[in-house]
């Protein structure tokens, strides 16, 4: 079934359409809040623990600098510290939006009644993207809380920090809407998540400093949307302005406005 677009539509009745569909998703939300912060904070919480307590133990001066580079976090625990704030936003912002999605149209079959609404597709999309920014905020402010009071990284609540890992979250939401309309069932997610979501873990400057890697590694980081959010987050954090990394936001931004128009796109092609 396709959405019905009539036009025109205004700015201000796009945005406010975005907020009514966000606020459908927000009202199941807010039930599941813990659920959602408890299942979120588990895996970055055990890669801290073993990469940035365990392995980071043991590295030497010598031996944190050619990981670490010269970012000025002082420690491992801290170098990896912004990254796992945007991995955690990563996994959640995708995981959710795609999952809420795909149940909706592949399980309970109410995803009819969204694409019914006299709407502006592009108040369907940013509505269930802002969604799942929400989903993705509650997990990384809980990862940045307890990261922040453990380690003493108070750069990672620098206003710079935090517009990045926002942008990031709508990177991840926008690939989940896009994802959770393309895919035709729920085996599919998983198949996404291994080959995008994990290797992007592992690969998106979390643990490394890309600048420390050979040139074309550094070119199949830089093409993963996670490494600017965490080359982005660590230099807000730990480097002075003048030093900050401009292309990471606008690279984010610029992600985020292309994925708002194919989500939309796609909202007004869908058939359900």
């Amino acid at each position: 079934m396709k959405s019905t677009v009539v036009l025109p539509w205004s700015y201000q009745q796009i945005w406010a359409d975005s907020l009514t569909v966000f606020w459908r998703d927000w009202l199941d939300l807010r039930g599941r809040v813990w659920q959602v912060l408890a299942s979120g904070l588990v895996a970055p919480l055990i890669y801290i623990l073993a990469f940035g307590v365990g392995l980071g133990g043991s590295l030497g001066a010598g031996g944190l600098a050619s990981v670490a580079g010269s970012s000025g976090a002082g420690s491992y625990l801290r170098f990896i510290l912004p990254g796992m704030v945007a991995l955690s936003a990563m996994t959640i912002s995708f995981a959710g939006t795609t999952f809420s999605i795909c149940g909706a149209r592949l399980f309970t079959k109410s995803f009819e009644e969204l694409l019914l609404l006299p709407v502006h597709p592009l108040s369907l999309h940013l509505g269930k993207v802002m969604a799942g920014i929400a989903r993705g905020l509650i997990t990384a402010l809980g990862v940045l809380v307890i990261g922040v009071l453990g380690t003493g990284a108070w750069g990672l609540l620098n206003p710079l920090a935090l517009l990045i890992l926002l942008l990031n979250c709508a990177v991840f939401a926008g690939i989940g809407v896009i994802a959770g309309l393309k895919v035709p069932s729920l085996e599919s997610v998983g198949v996404l998540t291994n080959f995008l979501i994990t290797p992007m873990s592992f690969l998106g400057a979390t643990f490394f400093d890309p600048s420390q890697l050979p040139s074309f590694m550094q070119v199949l980081v830089y093409c993963l949307p996670l490494s600017y959010a965490s080359v982005g987050m660590r230099a807000a954090a730990y480097q002075p302005l003048s030093q900050f990394p401009w292309y990471t936001v606008v690279v984010l931004a610029v992600l985020a406005v292309i994925l708002a128009f194919v989500g939309a796109y796609q909202f007004s092609h869908q058939q359900d």
